[in-house]
């Protein structure tokens, strides 16, 4: 017979894990209060020693396996909280997903798992054709049972892109426009434009377009990305009404930008960095593979906190679940300012993809 909500206490005897430490693992919950060891079974991952709690849970109460619901607050990867103050006042989750080159079922299972492990900002883009899946990823997990705290639209910060400048205005406040309706969710958090190909002229009128997007409330915030060092002053020196909050550039310790960095930093710009894990590119680099095993970490997460620690917003693209957490989980890595010289001195001018900005 079961006994009352009001007599029931959960003391947790001992959590046991398998299937290899990566999700879906499973844990059992013995409570010590029920007249005999009741297995509670739900998803989780244990990573770096922490179990990081997936979803709600429920514990075989009774011998006929009647369920009740057994209380317990997610627990994230503490540094998912972790905020940037910007020049305008507001903050920006620090750890990022970025999901560039997904497909479409990619994206829709990695947002998901994102938003279930603690992630609360997403970065897509004109260019990366999943816009779409992006947007209804994240309303699909808002609306569903797994979303346990109750977040809400405003709770989940949401990044896209501007493909082309153009000097034709029209064009990029509708190109704008359709952003905000294929992403489904009402706004867009940051629109950034993706580069500065096309000229100044075009780069220009584009940021009017953006600053109107603004006004209009299809946008929040607004920024740049690609951007070297003489776009930023260009743009500084045209008094926009609205500044430019964000450029979203290629950094790692391969290919650090300082001179780009600074010059944000000179007008109050945020750095977001992207391809942070060097797209695979450098993890068998023996600098990182000795400070890797001297932390007591991957060299993902030596890369994650390089950045982190250097102040900027980094986004680590994964499309498997247990390096989304792995990716974030880097609380306990504190880099030796020593070490940080060492790993700035890693600068190879490294880049991953494609570089823009040197364009006139």
């Amino acid at each position: 017979m079961k006994r009352a909500k009001s007599d029931r206490k959960r003391r947790i005897h001992s959590l046991i894990t398998f299937d290899d430490w990566y999700p879906p693992a499973y844990i059992i919950i013995f409570d010590l209060d029920a007249p005999a060891p009741h297995p509670q079974i739900s998803h989780c991952s244990a990573l770096n020693h922490h179990l990081y709690f997936q979803s709600s849970y429920r514990v075989i109460r009774d011998k006929d396996w009647h369920w009740d619901s057994f209380d317990m607050a997610p627990s994230f990867p503490p540094l998912l909280a972790s905020k940037v103050t910007l020049a305008n006042g507001k903050t920006i989750p620090q750890i990022q997903l970025g999901v560039y080159m997904m497909s479409g079922a990619e994206v829709t299972k990695s947002v998901h798992w994102a938003l279930l492990s603690g992630y609360r900002a997403i970065d897509s883009a004109q260019m990366y054709h999943n816009e779409r899946e992006a947007g209804a990823a994240i309303r699909g997990f808002l609306s569903s049972s797994e979303n346990t705290l109750g977040l809400t639209r405003e709770d989940i910060w949401y990044t896209t892109k501007l493909a082309n400048c153009s000097a034709d205005y029209d064009e990029v406040r509708k190109s704008i426009k359709r952003s905000v309706e294929v992403s489904g969710l009402g706004y867009v958090d940051l629109f950034l434009l993706h580069s500065p190909y096309g000229g100044k002229n075009a780069r220009l009128t584009s940021w009017k377009a953006v600053e109107d997007a603004i006004d209009a409330g299809e946008v929040r915030m607004g920024g740049v990305s690609n951007y070297g060092a003489k776009h930023i002053e260009e743009l500084v020196g045209s008094n926009p009404r609205i500044a430019p909050v964000i450029n979203q550039i290629e950094v790692h310790p391969f290919n650090t930008q300082t001179g780009i960095r600074n010059t944000c930093l000179k007008h109050g710009i945020a750095i977001e960095a992207y391809a942070p894990l060097v797209r695979g590119m450098r993890m068998k680099h023996p600098r990182i593979q000795e400070l890797a095993t001297k932390y007591a970490c991957t060299p993902a997460q030596l890369l994650v906190r390089w950045s982190i620690q250097h102040g900027m917003i980094t986004l680590p693209k994964s499309v498997r679940r247990e390096r989304l957490l792995e990716n974030a989980s880097v609380e306990n890595v504190d880099i030796s300012g020593e070490d940080m010289g060492i790993l700035d001195g890693l600068d190879e001018r490294l880049v991953t993809d494609w570089d823009p900005t040197e364009t006139a």
